[in-house]
């Protein structure tokens, strides 16, 4: 009896025993490089969505800001921001001790970061005058412009396109434009409200897939031999790095490391670090064209060798606007770069919807725009098709720089497509003639079926 009297004594203990920490111990607030990296995540996008885009900072606080990855996603709105429309800047405060985190728009580059730290302009130029956000319709002809286009799709594929907005039949990510090509010709486009056919929102690792198609249209012109060691700057001839070549690069075989899957890269991303910095100091950990592993670097890293390889600076900042987006009428596409004028083409571009079509279009017709060969005859084969280590699983394969879908996916054969963070995607279909783009803003664990969505507009017939 005693021995169960001193249990229950001791159970009227426990409860007060195991809440007293948790009321006396304060939560421990974030530590100040995540506070930076969130203030430069907060600082970039705004400055993207206000000064490119027209959004207002209430929409991308809604939409672009929610969700975000988790070490971030409750620092953000306890920031405040300041945008000096004046300057096109726009500043986040994170500490006391240091500056606030600055982006700066650019009309050629979108917005480019400044490092921790820094109280300058990541590059000098005088203060213009932003006429209009989003910049206006070009009215060309589609597909150059944006002139004559007037989906008229049948009911079944409304529906379907439709659906892609309801946050449940394909997933409960949040869609923000669906366009939908057939031989060239818009058959359906939508839009979610405040979004639009000209604004721009983040394209994530769809610029990995622009990254390919811009090697390729210096191909000839550079010399470039995939099969060669990268010739990286900053690798000299006896790093054991230097062997990795462009190809192993663009198909996730190089065999350095990440801390994260994905090898995530927020200290290039928005914490205005430099490739050079960042990229180019990875380890190797596996033998080089052993393993496949996605990762953000390799495609930096790739780009990074052309710069080298190029010897211009001047040719390089105009190479992704002057040989890809000009020539098939993207105006509202901008590749960014760090503050030493790095593209990080991986990730960091904004495009809209209808420039996406224009991409898609563009890899369905062989890299031929306009009656032009852009692309030399067969790098859309070599883009399409896998070589080498792949993904685990029963998930698409991969190419060079190409996510490759068939049957196992519900789709025909040939089938790929670009896709990035938040649900952004460009599907083509080539047995179909069909090219499918979806903009989202997912956010979180959100997620979209790409593959069962396309297969429904193909069995709609547009």
């Amino acid at each position: 009896m005693a021995y169960r009297h001193r249990l229950a004594a001791l159970a009227t203990l426990l409860p007060l025993a195991g809440a007293a920490p948790a009321q006396q111990v304060p939560a421990t607030p974030p530590a100040p490089y995540a506070r930076a990296i969130a203030a430069g995540y907060k600082a970039l996008t705004l400055c993207e969505g206000i000064f490119a885009a027209g959004r207002s900072q209430a929409q991308i606080d809604a939409t672009e800001l929610k969700g975000i990855y988790p070490e971030y996603d409750a620092i953000v709105p306890t920031l405040t921001a300041t945008v000096e429309p004046s300057t096109l800047d726009v500043t986040v405060p994170f500490t006391a001790d240091l500056p606030p985190r600055r982006a700066s728009y650019y009309r050629e580059f979108g917005c480019v970061l400044s490092p921790i730290g820094a109280t300058f302009q990541p590059l000098r130029r005088d203060a213009f005058p932003l006429d209009q956000a989003p910049a206006p319709a070009n009215p060309a002809p589609w597909p150059q412009g944006d002139a004559g286009i007037a989906p008229r799709p049948s009911a079944a594929l409304a529906s379907t396109v439709a659906s892609a907005f309801d946050a449940a039949t394909y997933g409960s990510g949040t869609t923000t434009g669906v366009v939908v090509l057939r031989d060239g010709k818009v058959v359906a486009e939508r839009y979610a409200a405040g979004w639009g056919p000209l604004i721009p929102n983040r394209t994530w690792s769809v610029a990995k897939s622009m990254a390919g198609t811009l090697i390729g249209l210096v191909r000839q012109q550079l010399d470039i031999d995939v099969n060669a060691p990268t010739r990286l700057p900053e690798w000299n001839k006896d790093d054991p790095r230097a062997a990795i070549t462009l190809d192993q690069l663009m198909r996730m075989a190089s065999g350095l490391h990440g801390d994260t899957a994905g090898s995530r890269t927020d200290a290039l991303y928005f914490g205005g670090s430099t490739v050079s910095e960042t990229a180019a100091a990875s380890p190797l950990e596996a033998r080089p064209g052993t393993r496949f592993r996605y990762a953000n670097n390799d495609i930096v890293l790739a780009v990074r060798a052309i710069r080298g390889r190029m010897a211009d600076d001047d040719r390089y900042l105009a190479w992704p606007a002057t040989r890809l987006f000009a020539p098939l009428g993207m105006n509202h596409t901008t590749a960014g770069i760090d503050w030493q004028r790095n593209f990080i083409l991986s990730s960091q571009v904004w495009s809209t919807a209808r420039d996406f079509a224009r991409l898609g279009q563009f890899w369905l017709q062989d890299g031929v725009w306009q009656g032009k060969r852009l692309l030399p005859d067969g790098w859309m084969r070599y883009m399409t098709t896998p070589s080498g280590p792949q993904p685990q699983g029963d998930g698409p394969g991969y190419g060079a720089t190409m996510w490759l879908f068939g049957p196992k996916q519900g789709l025909p054969a040939g089938s790929y497509a670009a896709q990035g963070n938040r649900g952004q995607y460009i599907m083509v279909v080539p047995s179909a003639r069909l090219v499918v783009v979806r903009r989202g803003e997912d956010a979180g664990a959100a997620r979209f079926d790409i593959a069962r969505f396309t297969a429904d507009v193909f069995a709609a017939r547009p």
